[in-house]
């Protein structure tokens, strides 16, 4: 059984959205673009922009990973208007968004009803209450590498509905099927249903 791989960084993997990094050749397969807080060049955003905007093709499934970063020494009102441009971008192409976030959720939520289409925070790990807010919200969480050893992220994976999740592998080494066989074990449904869901949840986004 092919496991979709929501975020990944293995250029090679076709099953799944590779995130593109500034400078790269295209892949042939699902990928998103972005600029991420860190990637952040203060004096050439709008060459950025034009940058992102220019590599987005039938195979561009989402623009991301893009969000807020309380670590990223980059001024926090830039990574917001770079935010909300990319934003903009999302709603201009009909493509959903892949959400990069660190201590800085509640600003996100803030950003939600600027975006027409989907938000899909990626790697989440944090407490059951943030994962409630969001929910509250309509964002989709991802899940990764941290579902198989964190009990408290699987006690809140036990709660978040299964038309809201997606997994995926990020910069971890590891076997994906894993993370899908401890979500279904969670989740209490077979492995086909889960993966059935997940394809499921991609078609709502894509076409939402």
């Amino acid at each position: 059984m092919d496991f979709f791989d929501f975020h990944h960084h293995k250029k090679n993997v076709s099953t799944g959205i590779y995130n593109v990094n500034p400078g790269e050749i295209l892949p042939n397969h699902f990928y998103s673009i972005g600029i991420h807080p860190k990637d952040i060049l203060v004096d050439s955003i709008e060459s950025q922009l034009q940058w992102l905007q220019s590599h987005i093709s039938e195979n561009c499934f989402a623009i991301g990973e893009c969000g807020l970063d309380s670590f990223v020494p980059v001024d926090p009102s830039i990574q917001e208007d770079v935010f909300l441009k990319q934003i903009n971008i999302s709603n201009e192409f009909g493509k959903p968004l892949i959400i990069h976030c660190v201590r800085k959720f509640y600003e996100v939520i803030s950003f939600r009803k600027k975006a027409k289409h989907a938000m899909i925070i990626h790697g989440f790990n944090k407490k059951q209450s943030i994962a409630d807010d969001l929910l509250k919200n309509n964002f989709y969480l991802s899940f990764g590498k941290a579902v198989l050893y964190n009990l408290s992220l699987q006690e809140t994976l036990k709660t978040v509905p299964l038309d809201k999740i997606f997994l995926e592998t990020d910069n971890d080494d590891f076997n994906l099927g894993e993370l899908y066989q401890k979500v279904s074990d969670i989740k209490g449904i077979s492995l086909e249903k889960l993966n059935e869901q997940i394809i499921e949840n991609l078609e709502t986004i894509k076409n939402g």
